[in-house]
């Protein structure tokens, strides 16, 4: 019996792909016979080249017409769209089989940051992107994120003097964009609160922050930004006992983890649909923000300083409710 090939798309970036994993163990184990393939950008290769549930993986680098002609040539049966930009619908036209979106809410997320008018729907992006695979048969298993990480991907923590069965916080400080970090003075403060060893995470353009944060708050941080890949953070994620980040990728792969977390937020709101997803798992978590500023949200994504200013959305935040968090 031939197997059904199916193509999931999803180019970018991290948090928003580690979204898509319930996506990818559903239809694997659901759709019988399946052959499950996925294309994303090159950079972003790490984020699932250990996930079981894919069998092939594409990756996007200069050239799409090659790659269309690769794809071309595998002979899909559908394609699960869950990136839908102007890109993966030409790709979809050329492929010329069946495929399947979700609502991306566009509209809804235009008249919330421009207009300040709330129509956004109560429900998280993986449960939009379960409307893509509705025609297939296949269903939300409510078991949450996923994010697999190999042997050689582990970090020995003792070299960072912590100790087997040490707690500790970690505490993701980066992010895409300016207006989604708490300033560093912020992320200071927070630190020199918690009552526990922390360690930064973080990539290479959060070195210099991570440094200064170090400096102020001495013995008790560790500062690991640059130092590690991008699994090798998630390991470290994975032995931590709670995690502080912003709206951006860690957070997504500490919900996989079923950690508790702290998620931090400035010029994003929960609201549209990217909280820390555990599925119908009970983790302890919180979301901290400054509400009702007639200024928020700004803008889906971000920006590299404040539009207004002012950056009341992360100035205003209490560090006293991320560290009573922490420290509970």
């Amino acid at each position: 019996m031939q197997k059904t090939k199916i193509l999931i798309l999803r180019f970018s970036s991290i948090g928003d792909i580690v979204l898509t994993t319930p996506i990818i163990r559903c239809v694997k184990q659901q759709v019988p016979d399946c052959e499950l393939h996925y294309f994303t950008k090159k950079q972003f290769h790490t984020v699932i080249q250990h996930n079981p549930y894919i069998d092939k993986i594409h990756l996007l680098d200069d050239n799409m017409s090659e790659l269309i002609t690769e794809l071309k040539n595998e002979k899909f049966d559908y394609v699960i769209d869950l990136h839908k930009n102007q890109r993966t619908w030409l790709l979809k036209f050329r492929l010329g089989v069946k495929s399947f979106t979700f609502d991306k809410i566009n509209r809804e997320k235009f008249l919330i940051t421009k207009l300040k008018i709330d129509v956004l729907p109560k429900e998280h992006i993986v449960d939009r992107y379960f409307e893509a695979v509705q025609k297939l048969n296949v269903k939300n298993d409510e078991r949450g994120l996923d994010y697999f990480i190999a042997e050689n991907d582990y970090v020995d923590l003792k070299k960072y003097d912590i100790e087997n069965g040490t707690k500790f916080i970690a505490i993701a400080i980066g992010a895409q964009h300016a207006t989604k970090r708490l300033p560093t003075n912020k992320l200071i403060e927070i630190c020199k609160k918690i009552n526990s060893q922390v360690i930064l995470l973080g990539g290479p353009t959060d070195v210099t922050t991570g440094i200064e944060i170090a400096n102020a708050c001495k013995s008790n941080v560790i500062n690991l930004c640059g130092e590690l890949t991008l699994n090798q953070s998630a390991f470290v994620i994975k032995h931590a006992y709670k995690i502080i980040t912003h709206d951006t990728g860690l957070m997504h792969i500490a919900a996989a983890m079923k950690k508790p977390i702290v998620s931090v937020w400035g010029n994003t709101i929960p609201q549209f649909g990217m909280y820390p997803y555990y599925g119908n798992e009970i983790i302890e978590s919180k979301i901290v923000e400054v509400k009702n500023l007639s200024c928020r949200p700004c803008s889906k994504l971000g920006y590299n300083k404040c539009p207004k200013y002012h950056f009341d959305c992360m100035n205003k935040i209490d560090v006293n409710e991320v560290v009573l968090f922490s420290n509970d």
